[in-house]
């Protein structure tokens, strides 16, 4: 069999996307379904004194308009953050109030007050602009410096200067002892921007409320439909866990945003419920703009403190961080265990210390986005590690090679206890492939076309499989980060997995099929995979922070270690035979060094016939299992990043990416490699052209694609990928994790390449051309100067 562990195994999915044969939540149309259409404030701060919704319930098809008194008056619960932090001082984090539709204040343009429900799309969209707000306007503040500044707005009454937690991690005495004593620092102020994450498929939600059996069923576009259920049930009051059914079709991509629970969902539930229609919501791209989670915003200042002879001796990182108007699900986490226990990047540092703030803005919430917490992480420490090289007058390959972490496993001061890796190895595989010994000639030959040309580094470990369950509940999180899994053997011999893990581009459908195809030889149209439905698969965790593979793949392979038992007991009875010299191959049940045989298909009819059945053994042939990691894992790399820089107009051309990547066990090269690309193109992305950018007074000035501006494929190289790969030794199957990696590590190479052909460190993402125009007329005024 060719499709097992390692194939490059086409995607059965794809079949059904490229002949637009998926089946996305938009497409859905349930009986008497009527359409939602929310009222959203214009103002990033201000009091609600009233609503007149009398000229829009007066209009065609309109059902009818709620707003949040009745939402709140029916007892639906406030929106919650799911991961406590706890200040130095010992005070909980300063969670305010979130409704689902605001009732006395909204705190960022978007924020809904009101729904309309009606008949269609173009009545309730309509119904929604005669719906008459009276706003009292607020000052307003929209960045995270001005939120700390003093006599700044309040945004929530418990968060006295908007301050949401003062948190710290690390050793701070022995790193600044370690810093004072330090022969040399570098010291950088560091700002991750803001960023919208920009799925495909925007988000959509269709409720509907069964009165007769009381029983609510939701299609949303979800990462994790099961945490959504809990979430639904357990905290927002729409319905009992039991009598609610959440389902995630088909999604067209996530990244992190598709994670949470929004205000959306809850409202179309409960107005499902009011209105004894089903509600159909579907995001328009303004909206999602407007209200989709955003990601990073923080700005840092951190010092870096090298010995005499040039090994790392600390480092200590001061982050203010924006988490938007509310807190967000997981929110928290992101600036704090997601990124701070990162900031030792693949370097042994014994040294380090980080305190972050915490700080709501008039900004729409700002949460998980494919990387969450690490590429801001590995920014900050590859940024600082190619300044100080600069600064050192050394290599910058080099000063990393000499500080990497050697032996394993490594425990770092901030939490991390790193288990595997050649870093080292990244690094050459990662210089060969890119010729950074010819670099010299190739810059040279740019300089006589008129083009600047430089090189940069990054390399980058992140922390995936998101950890022990008993562990991140330590540290505050409000769920088990386990996963679970059913394989099912059907009397024919066929296999369904049921994961609860969830795809949303992934390509789940083959690259699961292909662990069972690899254990049991048989062909991956045996396989079918079933998830995003809580009436079908058994509780589960969903898809996000790489962990499908690592926890979701080692949840199939504990179930299928137990249906491989179970054949074996059943092939040794019938054939007479040790279960030791049974062997499964070939789509057979075989007696090792025999002919004796039996066909896969006969096997599974012998299971569910149970006319000879080992004695005491149960009839049926399926079997369950829960996998909780033992510890994070961590991908770790190495990426080379080559730029031409015109001089006259500052346009950045990327000439040659270069990728070495260690995913540990790889089931399919080709999705890794596909995977590999998408995220090198979302860093290429907040590295060159995207930011969501918000005026003084809170409005989104990037709110289309008109402002906000997306990598195209004349802005992407052709990427050299390679793999330099040690096993993970944490999980059953050896796995890392890689759908992170390029948005993570791309960053800082795209940026240390660009300040390297400039000859101007002082340049933020992203790097326009105005901004490195600007920042090359730094460097002309400044040789004029001398």
């Amino acid at each position: 069999m060719t499709e097992g562990i390692g194939a490059r195994v086409l995607r059965k999915e794809d079949k059904r996307f490229v002949t637009g044969k998926g089946r996305y939540t938009d497409d859905i149309v349930e009986p008497n379904q009527a359409y939602a259409a929310f009222v959203r404030s214009p103002h990033a701060h201000a009091e609600v004194k009233g609503i007149d919704k009398s000229a829009a319930l007066a209009m065609e098809g309109v059902v009818d308009v709620l707003d949040g008194n009745q939402l709140t008056g029916d007892e639906i619960g406030n929106i919650i953050c799911g991961w406590g932090i706890t200040s130095k001082d010992g005070t909980p984090m300063n969670m305010g109030a979130w409704s689902a539709l605001a009732t006395t204040k909204v705190r960022y343009v978007g924020d809904a007050v009101a729904v309309v429900i009606a008949d269609s799309k173009a009545q309730a969209q309509a119904a929604a602009e005669a719906v008459d707000v009276d706003y009292n306007v607020l000052p307003a503040v929209s960045n995270v410096l001005a939120a700390t500044a003093e006599g700044a707005p309040q945004i929530h009454e418990n968060a006295p200067g908007n301050l949401i937690f003062d948190w710290e991690i690390g050793l701070k005495d022995e790193t600044d002892a370690a810093l004072a004593g330090a022969a040399h620092t570098t010291t950088m102020d560091i700002t991750n921007n803001r960023l919208s994450p920009n799925p495909m498929e925007p988000r959509s939600a269709i409720a509907t409320y069964n009165e007769a059996e009381d029983h609510y069923t939701l299609y949303t576009t979800s990462q994790n439909p099961h945490v959504a259920r809990l979430v639904l049930s357990a905290f927002y009051n729409v319905a009992p866990e039991h009598k609610l059914r959440v389902i995630a079709p088909d999604v067209g991509g996530g990244f992190g945003a598709k994670i949470y629970i929004y205000p959306e969902e809850i409202t179309c539930l409960w107005a499902s419920m009011r209105t004894e229609r089903s509600v159909k919501w579907t995001s328009t791209r303004s909206e999602a703009f407007l209200t989709d989670a955003h990601g990073r915003d923080h700005v840092s200042t951190a010092t870096i403190g090298f010995d005499e002879n040039n090994n790392i001796v600390g480092l200590k990182v001061n982050t203010k961080a924006n988490l938007g108007g509310y807190m967000s699900l997981f929110s928290s986490a992101v600036p704090t265990y997601l990124y701070a226990t990162l900031l030792s990047g693949q370097y042994n540092i014994a040294n380090v210390y980080c305190d972050v703030q915490t700080y709501y803005t008039n900004t729409v919430p700002v949460d998980a986005y494919r990387g969450a917490g690490r590429p801001e992480a590995c920014y900050l420490i590859e940024r600082m590690m190619e300044t100080a090289a600069r600064e050192l007058g050394v290599d910058a390959g080099e000063l990393r090679r000499q500080n990497f972490v050697q032996e394993f496993p490594h425990q770092t001061p901030v939490i991390m206890a790193y288990d595997s890796g050649d870093f080292a190895g990244n690094l050459d595989q990662a210089k060969a492939a890119a010729d950074v010994a010819g670099f010299e000639d190739r810059k040279a030959e740019a300089a006589r076309r008129g083009k600047l040309r430089g090189l940069g580094y990054s390399n980058y470990i992140e922390a995936c499989g998101i950890a022990p369950s008993a562990a991140v509940g330590s540290l505050g999180a409000g769920v088990g980060l386990w996963e679970s899994a059913e394989v099912r053997v059907n009397p024919v011999g066929t296999i369904e997995i049921l994961t609860g893990s969830h795809s949303h581009g992934q390509g789940h459908e083959t690259t699961f099929a292909q662990l069972v195809s690899d254990r049991f030889d048989l062909p991956t149209d045996n396989v079918q995979i079933v998830h995003g439905d809580t009436d079908k698969v058994q509780f589960g965790m969903g898809t996000y922070g790489s962990r499908s593979g690592a926890v979701g793949m080692s949840a199939i392979s504990k179930a299928l270690d137990k249906v491989e038992a179970k054949v074996k007991k059943i092939a040794a009875h019938v054939l007479e035979a040790s279960e030791d010299d049974i062997v499964i191959e070939g789509g057979e049940v075989k007696v090792a060094g025999t002919d004796k045989a039996m066909g896969w298909h006969e096997v599974g009819l012998s299971a569910y016939t149970a006319h000879n059945l080992p004695e005491g053994m149960e009839p049926g042939l399926k079997e369950g299992a829960f996998y909780d990691p033992t510890n994070f894992t961590f991908p770790a790399g190495c990426y080379i990043c080559e730029v031409e820089v015109d001089p006259a107009t500052g346009t950045t051309e990327i000439v040659q990416f270069t990728a070495s990547d260690d995913f540990g066990t790889i089931i399919n090269p080709m999705i890794v490699e596909g995977q590999v690309h998408g995220g090198i193109a979302q860093g290429v992305g907040q590295a060159l052209l995207e930011h969501a950018v918000y005026d003084d007074d809170g409005q989104l000035l990037s709110g289309s694609y008109m402002d906000y501006t997306m990598p195209r494929a004349d802005d992407l190289p052709s990427y050299s990928v390679h793999h330099h790969s040690t096993e993970c030794p944490g999980n059953p199957l050896g796995m890392k994790g890689c759908g992170e990696a390029g948005a993570i590590g791309s960053p800082p190479a795209v940026i240390n390449a660009i300040t390297d052909a400039i000859g101007n460190n002082n340049l933020a993402m992203p790097a326009t051309p105005s901004a490195v125009w600007a920042a090359l007329q730094e460097v002309s005024a400044a040789q004029a100067a001398e």
